[in-house]
Parts: C-alpha cells; sequence; structure tokens
C-alpha cells in the first residue's frame, strides 16, 4: 500500500484547532517520545531535523530548511516535508506537507499553553510580529478566546495595518510599551536576534508566549522578563539547550533551571499559580508535536475519506 501525500490544500479545511489541542493533551499521556534533533548551519541559514517516535502513535521525520534571504527574491523562506510512519510496521504512511503541519503544530502549541496558563477571561491579546505565524496566530488564539480583540505591532509598521485589515477583530498600533502594558496575552512571532519585549513593560496577570526565536543566537524577551515570570516550556529537551531564548540566560546565570517550572510532560505544575502571576511560555515546537499533528491530520484525512 502506498504512502498517502497530503497537499496544504487538501489537508488545511480538515483541521480545527481545539481539536489539534486536544490530540496533543491525549498525546503527551502517552509514554514520553523519543526524540533526535541536528541542526546544521551556515552563515544565517539552517536545516533542522527532527525524529520523534511515540510508543502506540508512530514515528515521524520531519526536514526544513530555513533561508533567512529567500523571500528578497520570491521564495519562500521555509522548505521541507514531514514523514509519518506507522508504529506497527514501521511502514511509510503518508507524507504530509511541511507548512501545513508547521502551521497548525506551531500556534495550537501557543493556544494549549494559552488555555493552561493565561487568564480564562483575558479579552486584549497582542501580536508582535505581523508574518505567515502571526496570522495563524489571529486564527487560533480566535478559536480559543473568541471574545478577544487583537492588536497588532510590527517593526514595518504597514505590514500590521496590512494584517489588520484581514481581520475585523483586529487593530494595528504603533506604541509597542503602551500595547503591552494593556494587553491580556502578548505573543511574539519574530525573526529577532535581540529582544523585543522588555521585562519592565510587563503587567501582572499577563501571559507572554515567545515563538519567534528557534536559534541558539536568537530571544525575542529580555533576562527581566523571564526573572519577572513564572517560566514554562513545551519541552525541556527541545529548548533549554537549543533556543536562545532561554540558553542564553542559563548560561550567564540571569536564570537558573530551577526557574523554568514545567513542560507538557511534567506530572504537575503546568498551570497558573494565582491571578496576579505574569507566565511566560517558550514555544519550541519539536519533533514530538509535529508528529502529533501528522497523526491528527492523517487521522482527519481518513475520517473524510
Amino acid at each position: 500500500m502506498s504512502a498517502i501525500n497530503i497537499s496544504f490544500d487538501q489537508g488545511d479545511p480538515l483541521l480545527d484547532w481545539l481539536g489539534l489541542t486536544a490530540a496533543f493533551e491525549a498525546g503527551h499521556k502517552r509514554p514520553k517520545a523519543e526524540i533526535a534533533d541536528t541542526f546544521l548551519y551556515r552563515g544565517k541559514d539552517t536545516l533542522l531535523s527532527r525524529a520523534a517516535w511515540i510508543d502506540g502513535l508512530g514515528i515521524a521525520v520531519k526536514a526544513a530548511t530555513i533561508f533567512p534571504d529567500n523571500p528578497s527574491s520570491g521564495r519562500p523562506m521555509v522548505n521541507g516535508g514531514v514523514n509519518l510512519f506507522s508504529d506497527e510496521t514501521g511502514a511509510l504512511e503518508a507524507i504530509i506537507d511541511f507548512h501545513l503541519v508547521t502551521k497548525w503544530k506551531t500556534a495550537a502549541d501557543s493556544l494549549w499553553a494559552a488555555k493552561r496558563l493565561a487568564r480564562p477571561e483575558s479579552k486584549h491579546i497582542l501580536i508582535i510580529g505581523a508574518g505567515t505565524v502571526a496570522s495563524n496566530l489571529l486564527d487560533a488564539y480566535r478559536a480559543g478566546f473568541p471574545n478577544a480583540q487583537f492588536s497588532i505591532w510590527n517593526r514595518s509598521p504597514e505590514r500590521a495595518q496590512s494584517l489588520a485589515k484581514t481581520r475585523p477583530d483586529a487593530r494595528a498600533v504603533t506604541d509597542l510599551k503602551a500595547a503591552i502594558g494593556s494587553a491580556d496575552i502578548i505573543c511574539t512571532s519574530t525573526m529577532s536576534t535581540s529582544p523585543v519585549l522588555l521585562g519592565a513593560w510587563l503587567q501582572e496577570g499577563q501571559h507572554v508566549d515567545l515563538i519567534g526565536a528557534y536559534r541558539p543566537d536568537m530571544r525575542e524577551a529580555d533576562d527581566q522578563a523571564l526573572q519577572r515570570a513564572r517560566v514554562f516550556v513545551d519541552s525541556f529537551d527541545t529548548t533549554l539547550d537549543h533556543i536562545g531564548e532561554l540558553k542564553i540566560p542559563l548560561a550567564s546565570g540571569a536564570l537558573s533551571r530551577a526557574d523554568v517550572q514545567a513542560d507538557y510532560y511534567s506530572e504537575r505544575g503546568f498551570q497558573r499559580g494565582s491571578e496576579r502571576d505574569i507566565t511566560l511560555f517558550k514555544n519550541g515546537g519539536g519533533a514530538h508535536l509535529d508528529l502529533m499533528t501528522a497523526r491528527y491530520i492523517l487521522q482527519q484525512w481518513n475520517a473524510a475519506a
């Protein structure tokens, strides 16, 4: 039996944000994933290869290239694919479009954390960044916080304005400090290598969702932001030693390992402690989440067949 090929256009209409967060919850109740990550670098360019095996769920291997200069010549910055293998036989079951898996995995990862860490009554969500990920976050957070209003800030104001025009519940803002100060949830989805979010601007009760940094030299929040917050990650294994958001302050001593409260596999502790807490979540992704997402996509595909 040949593997199923699922393109972005074929798979995207079949998926649901809350359905995928439920799949994440179910996936983390299974035995902990065996994962292996490989990162290769050439200047600004990155080759990322991630593999995961979860007993009872299967195997996924995801390879991606990230070439930041590609958009200047009209090419996608990110390219890749996801292979999904049977847990029972090891046979290749599906080849799924990389962008489909990444879109849904990334934004649903943040949404699941926010549903557990942000105040349920959160009404104002700030998105820092105005690219593809920011657009996906608007859709995901709208599903989880249907009464929220959105603000969008970007270094290029015209891009924030352009994205805001596509959503009736969103507006572009230019004063980042003021926007952070008035938000209930703050999401960063930039390619920055230096902080754009300062801890001095944060207010009690806020939830911070850090998405953009994926390399050891990248971070979006400063030391004070991490020090003022209760810090959480999706996976200790894929964030602490790999992503500058945590790797840099851990190395400098600005943050200690004990300051990172919990990941999704923690038996307890992945929750807000009080209404006044600032919670901060680092979305690091990981092949185990790619596997859970790919399996969910295939299940939705088969259900619609």
